[in-house]
């Protein structure tokens, strides 16, 4: 049953006309604000999507630092950050230090990463997988090193000319819960098998890169029933949340309805596509009155499975615009999902 709802920005910016995010700047600070009023009509979550060489929020712990800083009570997250493109021990210091700042509420959502931009983005990083790996291997790779990091792991040898002594030295500082609260961004049942395994928590987007030919919602519980099998399976010592991403606009006033109300009929069917070289779904836009949208969402077997909604928001339009969305979602529609 569901227990929390979230955003889920992906920081577009662009000098267009109707955009209020025209800079970099505004869209950073933007985020902040959101965060902040999201917060003030009872949005359980703030989560903020991660994609590099783009016009799009990129580096994330300066900003989840920020949002922690302003906020007390808010969740604060990411989904997802792309392993290729870290630093598994500089990420592990940051991730540590924003948390710390946040006052323990960071979720960090982590994957191997979606298409980008640039080609193979990451080896201008200077991350070039090794010979016989692949850049997912890679990806797993980074997540096994921050991981060992951020739960206290020594990595490095004492020098003994300063401390007496050559043992090992963990990473500085270090957030003692952190580690319960990594997510993985599975985009097949495989993977969320494969995410249990680990011990992370599941978070499941509006993609999934394998179609079975049933409705979204139901490839995707089937996903979340199998992550929480072998999740029992692996015997872990903490309770695992699931998180599942949706695009919810109701609509609420004249400027929503011409913004979105065209757009009602046509998005409120599953869509299945190439991706990668292979079948991808992507699940369906809930679009219309609230009433009609809990409904809906009732009916949904992945969101009824989850414990966290994340809703995507249309960032460009504005704070204040978004800001009506989620107090409509919160008033209007997650009373319906937490029954």
């Amino acid at each position: 049953m569901v227990k929390r709802i979230g955003f889920l920005s992906f920081g577009h910016y662009q000098a267009v006309p109707g955009s209020l995010t025209r800079t970099a700047a505004d869209v950073l600070q933007q985020s902040i604000d959101l965060a902040v009023a999201a917060e003030e009509v009872g949005v359980d979550g703030a989560y903020f999507r991660v994609h590099h060489f783009a016009r799009q929020l990129a580096s994330p712990f300066p900003l989840l630092a920020a949002v922690g800083a302003r906020t007390k009570t808010i969740e604060i997250g990411t989904g997802v950050i792309d392993m290729r493109y870290e630093n598994p021990l500089y990420m592990a210091e940051s991730a540590a230090a924003a948390d710390l700042i946040a006052g323990e509420r960071l979720q960090l959502g982590i994957s191997r990463g979606s298409p980008e931009t640039a080609l193979a983005g990451y080896e201008s990083f200077g991350y070039v997988p090794s010979d016989g790996q692949t850049d997912a291997d890679m990806a797993r790779a980074h997540t096994e090193l921050f991981r060992a990091a951020i739960a206290g792991a020594g990595l490095a040898h004492a020098n003994p000319q300063m401390t007496g002594s050559s043992h090992p030295l963990a990473i500085e500082p270090l957030s003692p819960t952190l580690p319960e609260r990594i997510w993985w961004g599975a985009g097949t049942r495989k993977t969320a098998v494969w995410t249990a395994e680990q011990g992370m928590n599941l978070m499941s987007s509006t993609l999934l890169t394998e179609d079975t030919g049933v409705p979204f919602d139901q490839l995707q519980a089937e996903q979340i029933a199998m992550f929480r099998a072998a999740w029992a399976d692996a015997g872990h010592d903490f309770e695992p949340r699931v998180s599942v991403s949706r695009s919810i606009l109701p609509l609420i006033d004249d400027e929503t309805r011409r913004y979105f109300g065209l757009r009602a009929q046509a998005d409120a069917k599953d869509q299945v596509g190439h991706l990668d070289g292979g079948l991808a779904r992507f699940g369906r836009s809930y679009i219309g009155e609230p009433d009609v949208i809990a409904a809906e969402l009732a009916q949904d077997a992945a969101v009824q499975a989850a414990d966290t909604v994340l809703v995507t928001v249309p960032n460009q339009l504005g704070v204040d615009f978004n800001v009506r969305i989620m107090e409509s979602i919160v008033r209007d529609i997650k009373p319906a999902l937490s029954r």
